[in-house]
This record gives C-alpha cells, structure tokens and sequence, in this order.
C-alpha cells in the first residue's frame, strides 16, 4: 500500500488532535491578523500567496504547506515562537527517556603500566 499525501488525504483521516491544532492555530493567525487591522488581501499580498490559500490556512487546513504557514506567521512578526515548536526544552518526554539511557554506574579503567611524562 503506497503512501497517502496530505493532498490526497480527506481531512477526516487525519488524527483528530491534529485536526484540532490545526484548526486552532488558523483560528489564532486569523485574529492576530485581525488585531493587526491586516486586510485579507494585503496579507496574501505580503506572504505572497492567493487570498484563497490565505483563507485555506486561517481554517487550519492540512493541505497547505508549512512554509505558508510560516510565512503568514513571519508576516504577522511572530516566527520566532515556529522554531520553538519541537526544541528539546519544550520535550519532556524526549527528555525523560534519554535521562533512562543514563547508565546508573560509570567505570573507570585503569591503566596496568604508568604513564611516561
């Protein structure tokens, strides 16, 4: 069985956490541009995108690219919180199952002949 694309994919497919975060940060990027007095077309104009593809990311659509989100947030002044999304400090779990590699008793070899100085 191939791989399925975003494109490709009915929005009901998708798990539904993502659908709904999605959703939200549409819904958050429309009323940021909106506190901001930005028009639709101005906007699309800015992140140098159709006002339809601008409409599709304010209802949190999968199909569109991230890059587009990005730009539309980089437009708004706000694409500095993009590249704190996956940072290791904001990954507890990451963080918890490395501190689980830790070994929980260090060796030290010693030397059988002295070393020459």
């Amino acid at each position: 069985m191939g791989r399925v694309s975003l494109n490709e994919m009915a929005p009901e497919m998708a798990p539904i956490p993502v659908r709904r975060a999605l959703r939200k940060l549409g819904k958050d990027i429309r009323n940021a541009r909106l506190r901001r007095r930005i028009s639709t077309a101005v906007m699309a104009e800015r992140a140098s995108i159709s006002r339809t593809t601008l409409n599709r990311i304010e209802k949190g659509n999968l199909g569109v690219a991230l890059g587009h989100y990005a730009i539309v947030l980089f437009c708004l002044g706000m694409i500095d919180r993009l590249g704190d999304i996956a940072d290791v400090r904001s990954d507890p779990l990451g963080l918890e199952l490395d501190e689980e590699r830790l070994p929980q008793r260090i060796r030290y070899q010693r030397n059988s002949k002295p070393s020459k100085t």
